[in-house]
């Protein structure tokens, strides 16, 4: 019936305006990886390894490392599956990272079917001067969405991520970022969006995260602030020759007025790492879940 047909098509536009729908492919939010995720994605200032394909180009040379990396993530509420995969090796004097990250979901709203898909790939590039360090992230992005006769567009191009960290001694880090900084293609799933943040370590198994990121790309007169932040411990095991870190963090979304409680934990040996993230909300409009984990691989260290 018509009737029918035109209370499903408003639902579909309501999903689709309104800050609160999770039916989007928001590459600042929805590529986390576990461990990010986590620590409340606050690690800007100490984005080692795939963090640096997702937080901060600049993080790379922090750590001293060859690593494979492979995430996979799922979303209940509407279907979603986040996958990552990623090579980083930080033992070179430019360290680089190789990565890829593919999102799709398929919300039912209204009625209507809804889907999303997202690929990308890339290359971070950093390197290291002084207490500074220095890095960039190249990307091809390719976004479909459908049905078409819904508005939402899709879109490809070419973006670049810049990023820097300073480190002050062992025990702190600040890092700033800009993200799609320069773009070929506008898209509100790879906003134009700024953040920063700061790592300390009061003791060698204890790490305390803040960050805060902007998006600039939301209409003028909208809050657009995300502020974060978390806590690991990391434990050591008895034999030294493995550790277990427990993460814990929250988030804040000004844009949706919407707040998540989040968690994880991991076991890692200088061969392997494993670790598990969740993002939950606990605050605002809906009740989004998100569960990531992903398997490391350690190159033997010459």
């Amino acid at each position: 019936m018509l009737w029918h047909r035109i209370a499903a098509a408003t639902a579909l536009w309501i999903a689709l305006l309104c800050p609160a729908a999770r039916a989007n492919a928001n590459s600042l939010v929805d590529a986390l990886g576990p461990r990010e995720l986590a620590l409340g994605e606050s690690m800007r200032a100490d984005a080692t390894g795939s963090l640096a394909t997702t937080l901060n180009p600049a993080g790379l040379p922090l750590s001293r490392s060859l690593v494979l990396e492979t995430g996979y993530g799922y979303r209940p509420d509407d279907g979603a599956s986040l996958v990552a995969v990623s090579a980083c090796d930080s033992t070179v004097p430019v360290p680089g990272c190789f990565y890829y990250h593919y999102f799709r979901a398929s919300p039912d709203v209204g009625g209507v079917d809804v889907r999303r898909r997202s690929h990308e790939v890339g290359y971070v590039i950093a390197r290291r001067v002084g207490s500074f360090v220095f890095g960039a992230k190249y990307k091809y992005f390719d976004y479909n969405f459908s049905p078409a006769s819904a508005g939402d567009d899709d879109a490809s191009g070419h973006a670049a991520d810049f990023g820097m960290t300073f480190v002050a001694g062992d025990s702190v880090r600040v890092g700033v970022v800009s993200y799609n900084l320069v773009s070929t293609a506008d898209s509100p799933q790879y906003p134009r969006a700024f953040g920063g943040g700061l790592v300390v370590r009061p003791a060698p198994s204890l790490s305390i995260a803040v960050d805060a990121a902007w998006n600039t790309d939301l209409p003028d007169g909208q809050d657009t602030g995300r502020y974060s932040g978390g806590v690991e411990y990391f434990i050591v095991a008895a034999n030294r020759q493995a550790g277990y870190p427990l993460r814990a963090g929250v988030v804040y979304d000004d844009t949706g007025d919407r707040t998540y409680a989040t968690g994880g934990l991991g076991y890692v040996t200088p061969k392997v790492g494993i670790d598990i993230g969740v993002r939950k909300q606990v605050g605002g409009d809906g009740d989004e879940l998100l569960v990531v984990g992903s398997l490391r691989l350690f190159a033997p260290q010459q």
